[in-house]
């Protein structure tokens, strides 16, 4: 992100649970999804620059040390919190102005929302739109309280993690590349600067 510098906030290594078969990307989006969990629930949206682990074990020797980094972690991205997120500003607007330095090679947000199943969304009445559908939404019987990790690369793939708040739990944690695609696309046009 322009003008501002690695928090010292990187989250932990994947846990025991974390599938080794999961490509690099799901690994970090499940790393980063593991450390918002260990914050707890009711928490702003956090942003991560994604870097390239080996070629930061390699150009800042220092950084990867000072972040935990062990020099035998198997290639893949290392998640870096960034500056928090300005309170009161929408998301889509505060992401619209990041422009991200050549070294990083993805970006991460988790963020959460209420959301509803498929079933309750054809019962929206027609024209509610922001602070009235989020009312509308939050007041439904069948709302979920969702935390939402995605994650994008500069080359385009994608992948996101969802946990449920009823359902706290690594095991129940779905994955998979088009999940929430409205914030993806939204990360990966910070790319397009």
């Amino acid at each position: 992100m322009s003008n501002s510098s690695p928090s010292d906030h990187t989250p932990p290594m994947p846990s025991p649970g974390t599938p080794m078969a999961a490509s690099p990307l799901t690994r970090a989006v499940l790393e980063i999804d593991e450390y918002a969990s260990g914050l707890g629930w009711d928490k702003p949206a956090r942003l991560f620059a994604l870097v390239d682990t080996a070629k930061l074990r390699k150009q800042e020797p220092g950084l990867a040390k000072q972040l935990g980094i062990d020099p035998a972690q198997a290639a893949g991205y290392t998640p870096i919190e960034q500056e928090e997120i300005p309170r009161g500003k929408a998301l889509d607007e505060f992401l619209g102005t990041i422009a991200w330095p050549a070294g990083v090679t993805g970006c991460a947000l988790t963020v959460e929302r209420l959301m509803l199943p498929p079933s309750a969304e054809a019962s929206v009445p027609e024209g509610l739109k922001g602070k009235q559908l989020t009312k509308w939404v939050a007041a439904h019987p069948d709302r979920q309280e969702v935390r939402m990790t995605v994650a994008v690369l500069r080359g385009g793939a994608r992948e996101s993690a969802i946990r449920l708040r009823e359902k706290d739990s690594p095991n129940e944690v779905l994955t998979g590349p088009d999940l929430v695609p409205g914030l993806a696309e939204a990360l990966a046009a910070t790319f397009e600067s």
